[in-house]
């Protein structure tokens, strides 16, 4: 099976992306607009990088959440048996749930309720 090659930005793109990032620069462009510039439109390098957690990290954010696995794992839609398992340190979370978890550590639990 063959894979698609990353489309390169066309003129146009590039330079609504930089008339996007000097609105920005000068105060025209408020930073909620300016994020929602899709990252489609930013190299990989701009792309933040999502951080590792450990399980100590991950078994504190439910703790002070004030929440059992089972709830924690319904407002992560997983299942309980794997926030058991990364509170544990047998498996590391990845994608979509390691994304949610910095989402929560960075703002809160509030952020997905």
């Amino acid at each position: 099976m063959a894979t698609k090659a990353k489309k390169k930005l066309g003129r146009l793109a590039r330079e609504l992306v930089a008339i996007a990032d000097g609105m920005h620069e000068i105060g025209l462009m408020d930073d909620k607009t300016h994020e929602k510039i899709t990252t489609r439109h930013l190299s990989a390098e701009t792309v933040p990088k999502v951080a590792p957690l450990t399980p100590a990290q991950i078994r504190a954010m439910r703790a002070r959440a004030n929440m059992s696995q089972a709830v924690f794992a319904r407002h992560l839609n997983v299942s309980v048996g794997y926030v058991s398992q990364i509170e544990r340190g047998t498996k590391q979370p990845t994608g979509a749930a390691l994304a949610l978890l910095n989402v929560i550590k960075r703002k809160g639990i509030e952020v997905i309720l």
